[in-house]
């Protein structure tokens, strides 16, 4: 009987993993033009991996991160990231002003 354990290949760069907390659009373009995320874009899917980019960048890095290397600190890193930014952690307040009109 034998048992083999294949452990997760690191293969995302470090800047990207980095800069993707606070800039994951432009990081995306900026690995596309690099062709360093080739490997984790399926060629079956076509257009979906572009239309995620554009509107919802954090799930694809996430996707990506949980494809190279599971469920580990830098996931858990980017879901925070992700969950702040949903929340609202990086949303600017607005402040509702009363506006009366005098006749």
């Amino acid at each position: 009987m034998n048992v083999h354990l294949d452990l997760a290949t690191h293969t995302i760069p470090l800047w990207f993993l980095v800069l993707s907390l606070f800039l994951p659009r432009i990081c995306i373009v900026v690995a596309w033009f690099q062709h360093s995320m080739t490997q984790y874009i399926p060629p079956v899917v076509g257009l979906i991996p572009v239309i995620v980019a554009l509107l919802i960048p954090r799930l694809l890095i996430l996707f990506w991160i949980y494809s190279d290397q599971g469920i580990g600190l830098w996931f858990l890193i980017h879901v925070i990231a992700l969950l702040c930014a949903w929340g609202g952690g990086g949303s600017r307040v607005y402040s509702r002003r009363r506006v009366t009109y005098v006749d």
